[in-house]
């Protein structure tokens, strides 16, 4: 199915959760042996006050201490202070692929929540690009033209360091982390505009330096838009 015009992004939070798991289906049977997939989150902060100090409401609990004797066990057990913080655990999920436990590959779509606001579009980059910087592999997905003026992979690339052609949204971006060398580290990537109307491509998901996976964007969003009747 070309792809809609998700200037209207009317439909898209039913689509979003149906692609994810259209996405992971797909990916599960292709893993080798010893990996797995599955949905999981990630948090992050938002930063509610004009200053950028996050606005506590602090309540100091009594002291029962006095300088010649030692604190009772429960006023040692209790906490200094008790508030309410200027942040928001992130629910939105991503697809997570782990080797023995450890993460080392991620598929990302983005919402329009995600870049709506400037402090929204500095911590989904902040998400985005800490993928990389710990050597995770990373597809991420933006189908969302809006704001024409923003883009996540450029500003991944400006980050980074990296001489890229302008990619705006939408796009589909594969990062695979590579060896450490004495300049930085080998970050290979697989860049493909999308433009609507047309088909989705299929991208690599890296595993590892020299394994990646197929991603069949098309075949997974065309099931995913079926099944929320989105024609």
């Amino acid at each position: 199915m070309p792809l809609h015009d998700w200037q209207d992004d009317r439909g898209w939070d039913s689509l979003h959760l149906v692609w994810q798991n259209q996405l992971l289906e797909w990916v599960q049977p292709r893993l080798p042996a010893g990996y797995r997939a599955y949905l999981g989150s990630v948090p992050a902060l938002t930063i509610g006050t004009p200053n950028g100090r996050p606005d506590l409401g602090v309540r100091n609990w009594p002291s029962t201490a006095s300088s010649n004797t030692a604190p009772p066990l429960t006023a040692i057990l209790e906490p200094d202070t008790e508030g309410i913080a200027a942040f928001t655990l992130d629910e939105q999920r991503a697809i997570h692929v782990d080797l023995n436990g450890l993460l080392i590959a991620a598929i990302e779509i983005v919402s329009p929540r995600n870049k709506d606001r400037p402090a929204a579009r500095e911590r989904y980059l902040g998400r985005y690009e800490s993928y990389v910087r710990r050597g995770i592999h990373l597809l991420l997905l933006d189908l969302l033209p809006r704001p024409i003026e923003f883009s996540f992979a450029d500003a991944m690339a400006a980050n980074l360091a990296l001489e890229q052609p302008h990619c705006p949204a939408p796009f589909a971006v594969s990062y695979k982390v590579g060896e450490p060398v004495p300049e930085g580290t080998i970050l290979a990537i697989w860049r493909r505009p999308l433009r609507i109307g047309e088909n989705l491509p299929t991208i690599p998901l890296a595993l590892d330096s020299s394994r990646t996976i197929p991603i069949d964007l098309e075949y997974t969003y065309n099931e995913s838009a079926r099944r929320v009747y989105l024609t």
